[in-house]
């Protein structure tokens, strides 16, 4: 009963409202006046304004309005006396002058308007708020050149040609003038080292990758600098500038002399060869830092500098598909050497790093274990340090078939990490060594916990495994195909190519309908990528996503090969329109695709890569 008489008042209440919102709108003048407007009925507008505006002189919104109306109705003439009279009422405020300067543009007689517009800049007094006022008044009739006008005036009685440079310069270049632009925006250099970020901001806004209009800005900031060489926010936008038109030796020439000039011990350098490392300008990168080193074993970053040196040496191999063995050989001594000058880095990623490359790139595991032991051992090392060391040992131990070593290296970390991400990530890589060894039912158990795991990446590779164990697992029990296919695999992590391949031959030979043959195209497309036959991995990958092939199985796997093909076509043979078309497709065509966000992402670079100026 209570509930019935609630929802009564409910919907009278509501009656109400409603009810009192049309009286409202039929009582209130000013609602009815806009209503005839929203309607277009401007005649009924203007009559009904005009009351109002003989009520209420006064009222800004209805004189404004009013005017507009009669601009509208084409009634210039009353609505020149309704600017002029305004104008008479207040002598002081430019605002009037504009609007019948506007009433006059709108009639036609475009230079009595811009007599209008000339008095009401010279009625400028300093005030921001009517500075801003009439300069968007101005750009939203058109007139930009009077809103310049009006900001120039406000900036030569403040004596702050900071405070409009960002509206100015971009007026300026809305214009075309794009010299102004730029000393617009240059204006505030000796006080506004802070605002370098908003500068830069407003840079690309009006600069874009013009090549003509980046060289005028170049040219404008090197004269600053010469006329102000100790303003270290010019020489920070010009190296920005160098940096936008992939000028990086440019840009590193003006920070070797910034930092040197302010005695900054190489840590502007440092920062530069980080951005140049994102930006994967590998050799750019290692000469910042090789500056850096060449002042001397007694400078505060020599050592910084080395290790970052070599940090990057080794991401510019792992990014290069091409590398050849006399590149991992130098590596490996750069690296030796390192460790020899500073053996306190035995417990950081350095050292990780390093044994990356002995097992995975120079095929020495056993120098890689050796390693990760002694980093383990240091009594310095950080406690997640040692986690992530402990599973790239035990990944080495499986890398040279000591299976129970590295499931037991695998446990440590699991037990020392309960309720933390390297915990989850142990306990992945003992599920897949069961799924290795065949022992799918205690896999399984693992990676269906592991599937709501709080990282990404954890829960996505325990899906897909579940998925490629649970839909290979035959009524009939027969496990064969899966366990050789398992064991292939663990071949392939081992680098026993040609063992891992006879494997995938004989399932091939023996079951040609078995659910494993998308899976083991993955497969030889992974080997022959591997051994950089891309053009056999594309064809690999293009049996499991060509939609005319087996139109009626499903396409668990079409999305990752579609991702896996982009990337080849991006990354190894270096055709960026290819990629974008692969990447475009799996968007398309796979919208709920774990692989959609990354390839958004590098759909993203591959445009950002061809806007850049050459």
């Amino acid at each position: 009963m209570k509930e019935r008489t609630l929802i009564k008042t409910l919907f009278l209440c509501l009656a109400l409202t409603a009810s009192g919102y049309s009286v409202y709108a039929q009582t209130d003048p000013i609602v009815q006046a806009r209503m005839h407007v929203d309607m277009k009925d401007y005649e009924k507008a203007k009559e009904a304004y005009k009351k109002l505006y003989e009520q209420s002189p006064r009222d800004a919104d209805v004189y404004s309005e009013y005017l507009d109306v009669l601009i509208l109705v084409k009634d210039y003439k009353e609505a020149e006396k309704l600017a002029e009279r305004q104008i008479s009422s207040n002598k002081s405020n430019p605002m009037p002058l504009i609007d019948l300067g506007k009433v006059y543009l709108a009639s036609g007689k475009e230079r009595k308007a811009q007599e209008q517009f000339e008095k009401a800049v010279q009625l400028v007094n300093g005030d921001d708020l009517l500075t801003t006022r009439m300069a968007n008044t101005f750009s939203a009739i058109n007139q930009d050149k009077y809103a310049i006008k009006t900001y120039e005036k406000a900036v030569d009685l403040l004596r702050n040609g900071y405070l409009y440079s960002t509206p100015l310069a971009k007026l300026y270049a809305k214009t075309g003038d794009i010299d102004k632009a730029l000393n617009a925006m240059l204006m505030a250099g000796p006080v506004q080292m802070p605002g370098a970020d908003d500068t830069k901001a407003t840079m690309m806004e009006l600069l874009g990758t013009d090549e003509k209009k980046l060289q005028m800005a170049q040219k404008a900031l090197i004269k600053k600098i010469n006329e102000q060489p100790e303003n270290i926010w010019y020489i920070e936008l010009l190296t920005w500038l160098y940096t936008q038109k992939d000028d990086w030796e440019g840009a590193l020439i003006q920070i070797q002399a910034v930092d040197e000039r302010n005695r900054e011990n190489g840590q502007r350098l440092l920062e530069f060869a980080r951005t140049a490392r994102r930006e994967k300008k590998y050799d750019i990168a290692i000469k910042a830092l090789e500056s850096v080193i060449e002042r001397g074993k007694n400078q505060p970053m020599y050592g910084v500098a080395k290790a970052e040196r070599v940090n990057i040496m080794m991401a510019q191999l792992e990014d290069n598909p091409f590398f050849k063995p006399e590149d991992i050989t130098r590596l490996e001594q750069e690296y030796a050497a390192f460790f020899e000058e500073f053996p306190q880095y035995y417990n950081t990623e350095t050292l990780r790093d390093y044994a990356t490359l002995e097992a995975q790139y120079a095929n020495k595991p056993d120098t890689a274990i050796a390693l990760l032991k002694k980093a383990i051992a240091t009594p310095s090392a950080r406690k997640d340090f040692n986690g992530w060391a402990k599973l790239q040992l035990g990944d080495y131990y499986l890398l040279t078939g000591k299976i129970w070593d590295a499931s037991l290296t695998y446990s440590q970390v699991d037990k020392d990490f309960r309720e933390d991400m390297l915990g989850e990530e142990a306990r992945f890589r003992n599920a897949k060594l069961a799924y290795y060894r065949g022992d799918f039912e205690w896999a399984q158990g693992q990676l269906n916990v592991l599937k709501a795991s709080t990282s990404e990446l954890i829960a996505n590779d325990a899906l897909y495994l579940s998925v490629l164990i649970t839909e290979n697992i035959p009524p009939d029990s027969v496990m064969v195909p899966l366990e050789r296919y398992a064991y292939a695999d663990l071949l392939l992590f081992q680098n026993k190519d040609k063992e891992a391949e006879t494997l995938l031959d004989s399932i091939s030979t023996a079951f040609p309908q078995h659910p494993l043959s998308d899976d083991i195209l993955m497969l030889r497309s992974r080997i022959a990528h591997k051994h950089r036959e891309y053009n056999k991995a594309l064809e690999y990958l293009k049996q499991v996503y060509d939609p005319c092939k087996d139109c009626g199985k499903d396409d668990l796997l079409r999305d990752d090969a579609l991702f896996r093909t982009a990337e080849i076509h991006e990354k190894f043979l270096k055709q960026p329109a290819k990629a974008r078309e692969f990447y475009e497709r799996l968007i398309m065509d796979y919208p709920g695709s774990t692989f959609v966000q990354s390839a958004r992402v590098k759909l993203a670079e591959l445009e950002k890569e061809a806007t850049i100026v050459p």
